[in-house]
């Protein structure tokens, strides 16, 4: 399998962090291949190689909103869900017909009123987004 994420998201932790990556920062591979065998779905590479290079990194995982763990990932409504705020007025997920996109457009719903929106842009842009706006923000 073509690695297309895994170095730009190791990239984060010294970005963010100031810290050198470490392997203890990322789910093992086989590690994360249990936790996502109990589910009935396959995830896109992108979250995969999210979870492998970032799923242990407690200060990027729960940065603002809470990536959920492999092993918490679920479908409602057709969607995919992997983020939420820490409010849990938002959810965010991917149309389960896009599962097999390598990097799929990133939606949002309003819990709430239950309604589902665009993103407009791709789980590694919505991702890399997110931590430029958290981290990077007070620095304007």
């Amino acid at each position: 399998m073509s690695e297309m994420f895994l170095e730009k998201f190791r990239a984060l932790v010294p970005r963010y962090l100031e810290d050198q990556w470490r392997s203890e920062d990322g789910i093992p591979a086989e590690e994360l291949g249990e936790m996502l065998e109990e589910h009935d779905f396959s995830i896109p590479l992108v979250l995969r190689e999210f979870y492998l290079a970032l799923g242990g990194c407690e200060d990027l995982m729960e940065s603002y909103h809470f990536f959920w763990d492999p092993d918490e990932l679920e479908v409602e409504d057709g969607y995919l869900l992997f983020l939420e705020d820490e409010d849990e007025k938002f959810v965010w997920g991917f149309r389960t017909d896009q599962l097999d996109v390598p990097d799929p457009i990133v939606w949002r719903r309003n819990n709430a009123r239950g309604d589902w929106q665009s993103e407009e842009g791709t789980f590694s842009e919505y991702v890399f987004d997110m931590f430029e706006w958290v981290f990077e923000d007070d620095e304007d």
